[in-house]
C-alpha cells in the first residue's frame, strides 16, 4: 500500500492505495481519520491523477472524477457506496431514498452507517446524502465541512449547468 498527503481547501487529505487503484481518501487532520499502517509507503507517485482530478474539483474545473477506485466493505456497504457515485453533482438524495434505490427500502438506518464508512469520501460523494428534513444529519468529516462541499458544488452546477 501506498500514501501522500494533499492540501485542499477543506484540510490536508491522505490518499491511500495502491500502484492502480485508490483505496481511502480522508481528511487526515480529523479524528476519525484512518491511522497510517507502519507497513505503507510515503509515494505520491500513484496518485497524481487523484490529486490532479481533485485539485480540478476544488477549482470548480470537474463534476465528475474518473480514477480507478478500490473501496473495501460488505457487499451491502459496496451497494450503497455504488449508489452514492450515482448522485449528479450539485444535487442531495435522502437516506430513505437511496435505500429504496438499491432494494432495500427499509435501511434508511443502515444505509446511513454504510455512508459514515465509506473509505473514499468526496470522490465517492457521501457528502451529498442528507436528512428527509433537509438537514445536514451526520457527516464524518462534521457538518461544516459537508456544508462546504454542498455550497461549492451547487455554486458550480449553475455554471456547468
Amino acid at each position: 500500500m501506498r500514501y501522500t498527503h494533499v492540501e485542499s481547501p477543506i484540510g490536508r487529505l491522505l490518499l491511500v492505495g495502491r500502484p492502480d487503484a485508490l483505496t481511502g481518501l480522508y481528511v487526515a487532520d480529523h479524528e476519525g481519520c484512518r491511522a497510517l499502517d507502519p507497513t505503507w509507503t510515503e509515494d505520491a507517485g500513484p496518485f497524481t491523477g487523484v490529486v490532479a482530478q481533485l485539485r480540478e474539483y476544488f477549482a470548480g474545473q470537474r463534476t465528475e472524477f474518473d480514477l480507478p477506485l478500490e473501496p473495501s466493505g460488505t457487499p451491502f456497504q459496496l451497494a450503497v457506496w455504488a449508489a452514492l457515485e450515482e448522485i449528479p453533482f450539485g444535487e442531495t438524495r435522502g437516506y430513505g431514498e437511496l435505500a429504496r434505490r438499491i432494494g432495500r427500502p427499509s435501511a434508511s438506518r443502515a444505509v446511513g452507517a454504510a455512508n459514515g464508512r465509506n473509505p473514499i469520501s468526496i470522490i465517492v460523494p457521501c457528502h451529498r446524502v442528507i436528512g428527509s428534513d433537509g438537514s445536514l444529519t451526520g457527516y464524518g468529516w462534521g457538518t461544516a465541512r459537508k456544508s462546504w462541499l454542498l455550497d461549492h458544488e451547487r455554486s458550480q452546477a449553475t455554471l456547468f449547468g
